[in-house]
């Protein structure tokens, strides 16, 4: 009867939502333990803060202090991502599969591993990438360092909440918290960053 099989339906669909749901949280779990001693979040959000008050002084001499204030957390946040990265390498390759379908759904990486990448690669991009920014050996001007670095703490988290989440709830996250497009911050980055990241998630 019609009855029965939207009842079928609707109980397959919900066994699924709590299997996705479950999964997800292993997700969140694993990565908050390899984030829990490290102060990555807040770092971040010193600098992009720093970044744009920098950006918005019109003195150049003022403009110079505030980036040198920002040193600090720049070395620290450099060595955390390093730290993060090399931890993260000792979790089991299933655990740190990511699915590269849009939408989250139990069971993917495990069922279309082609469709998946290793998050393990993808943080020792991110710290690479972040280093490099930082480094500034493409020698860009203050304003054009500070872009670069944002766009790849940016991308970085991106990550995080894919892995955590989906594809489509990172970018949502992204576009609702930091006003950017996930192509956007693909953009920026530097072309080392981005040439190895694309290889990876597509």
């Amino acid at each position: 009867m019609p009855s029965d099989w939207f009842l079928l339906l609707v109980l397959a669909y919900g066994a699924l939502a709590v299997a996705n749901a479950q999964q997800q949280r292993q997700r969140i779990a694993l990565l908050a333990r390899a984030l829990q001693p490290l102060q990555i979040e807040r770092l971040m959000q010193t600098l992009i803060q720093g970044y744009l008050r920098a950006m918005g002084e019109h003195d150049g001499e003022r403009r110079a202090q505030v980036l040198g204030s920002l040193q600090a957390s720049e070395a620290d946040l450099r060595s955390q991502v390093e730290r993060l990265a090399d931890q993260f390498q000792r979790t089991p390759p299933a655990q740190a599969r990511v699915s590269r379908l849009p939408i989250a759904l139990p069971w993917a990486t495990q069922v279309l591993p082609a469709a998946s990448f290793d998050l393990r690669r993808a943080l020792a991009i991110h710290a690479a990438g972040i280093a490099r920014a930082l480094d500034n050996t493409a020698q860009l001007p203050a304003r054009e360092r500070a872009f670069t670095v944002t766009a790849e703490l940016l991308l970085l988290q991106h990550t995080c909440h894919w892995y955590c989440k989906s594809r489509a709830v990172a970018s949502a996250r992204l576009i609702t918290r930091h006003h950017t497009p996930w192509a956007q911050a693909i953009a920026a980055v530097t072309p080392e960053t981005r040439a190895a990241y694309l290889a990876l998630v597509h």
